[in-house]
């Protein structure tokens, strides 16, 4: 999880220790000398910042060794963000079951659960579960509570990014508004004794596309990942950074209206959700006689090589497809990638007739349609780098250094 490319630090006097720390973890300036370079600061005032950054344990000497110096003279040795100073936790919430992980802070997964956790039982059940998860991955981990400096959750709704609230989620009965961040962080400390840290909460769709991006795409500066399990998502990615629109409603693509009758969760009728979800060619197949109640039982029929199954996930890949056609129109990405439950090669094969039929050749010329290289994981890695991105900026850094004594 390094930091944005797209981002620079302040010059000259205004440059704090949070900018260098920026440089530092984006690679941009990984030398003193570099620093002085990037930041017009004299050589005391670097050496005098990157000292609070050395005493808080977040810059540590790199194992590399020395490297030329731009200013010339003698080579100089390397700087690197220290990751071991502290951890992150992360969960990916989904209808009817959900993965959690302790996170580096560059994103390696160190200890990891899924298991059953039904999103109607609420919140204060939910959460209060994955709290009792935390412990135990912390635990698994060889970590404390006291190491975790921020706690990321991706769940299936639109989320209101100032305050971490759902709003109107289609899936998500009984979470409308409710204190997410609030709910977490008292469940975090019950079950470890430890003291509350900053909890950030985004739509799963938006956190998938931030973690592909970011690890596999790093250089597309027009990211989308549509996800297609019980629900239907879309995460945008432009320049570095997630597109939530106003309020936390954008890529909320399951609604578009598509002409149909079908009755929807959100209570409207005509909803791609409605007849291209997981959950919709789940019912499909239930009233054929096929046992299937969700997405992910659409997923192992798949798997398995059902031929039901794979006909209903074609059909709705060109259903989505069609949506789909609009929206590269729109905003021109050079990656589209398709994730969730019904990301395999019948669901894909019917996205790209319809998007290849149905968009001007314009707008695919340098388009790559992909499935998921994350998979599961990708929720947990997008949290976490929200959370890195979050505690890391550099106001954020000034402020927390500042409330160390460092």
């Amino acid at each position: 999880m390094t930091g944005r490319p797209g981002r620079t630090g302040r010059s000259g006097s205004q440059a704090g220790a949070g900018d260098l720390l920026e440089l530092v973890r984006s690679g941009r300036a990984v030398t003193r000398g570099a620093l002085q370079q990037a930041t017009g600061l004299s050589r005391a005032t670097v050496g005098q910042r990157l000292d609070r950054l050395f005493r808080a344990g977040w810059l540590r000497e790199g194992a590399g060794g020395p490297v030329g110096s731009p200013l010339g003279g003698r080579p100089s040795i390397t700087l690197e963000f220290d990751d071991s100073h502290a951890v992150v936790l992360t969960a990916d919430l989904d209808t009817r079951h959900a993965r959690a992980a302790v996170l580096s802070l560059t994103g390696e997964i160190l200890a990891e659960h899924a298991g059953t956790l039904v999103v109607e039982d609420g919140p204060e059940a939910v959460l209060g579960e994955l709290g009792h998860w935390f412990a135990e991955l912390l635990t698994k981990a060889g970590h404390r509570a006291e190491e975790v400096c921020g706690i990321g959750l991706a769940v299936p709704g639109p989320v209101d990014s100032d305050t971490g609230r759902v709003v109107q989620p289609p899936i998500m009965p009984g979470w409308d508004r409710h204190d997410i961040r609030g709910t977490m962080s008292r469940a975090f400390t019950e079950h470890t004794g430890a003291a509350a840290v900053p909890v950030l909460v985004d739509n799963d769709a938006n956190l998938m596309a931030y973690g592909e991006q970011r690890t596999g795409h790093p250089d597309c500066t027009a990211f989308v990942l549509v996800k297609v399990s019980t629900g239907i998502g879309a995460g945008v990615v432009v320049n570095g950074s997630v597109y939530r629109g106003v309020d936390g409603g954008a890529g909320d693509i399951g609604h578009i209206r598509v002409g149909t009758d079908a009755l929807c969760r959100c209570g409207s009728t005509g909803c791609l959700a409605a007849v291209a979800s997981g959950g919709a060619v789940a019912r499909r197949l239930a009233a054929a006689g096929v046992p299937a109640t969700s997405g992910s039982d659409v997923r192992d029929l798949l798997a398995a090589g059902h031929p039901e199954a794979a006909a209903l996930a074609r059909e709705a890949g060109r259903r989505v497809g069609d949506v789909l056609a609009t929206v590269v129109t729109l905003l021109n990405p050079g990656v589209l990638m398709i994730a969730g439950d019904l990301a395999g090669t019948p669901f894909l094969t019917g996205v790209r007739e319809l998007l290849y039929q149905r968009a001007l050749p314009r707008s695919t010329a340098r388009l790559d349609v992909v499935t998921s290289r994350l998979g599961e994981r990708a929720g947990l890695i997008g949290a976490g780098a929200l959370v890195v991105e979050h505690l890391y900026a550099p106001g954020r850094v000034e402020e927390r250094l500042a409330a160390m004594g460092v």
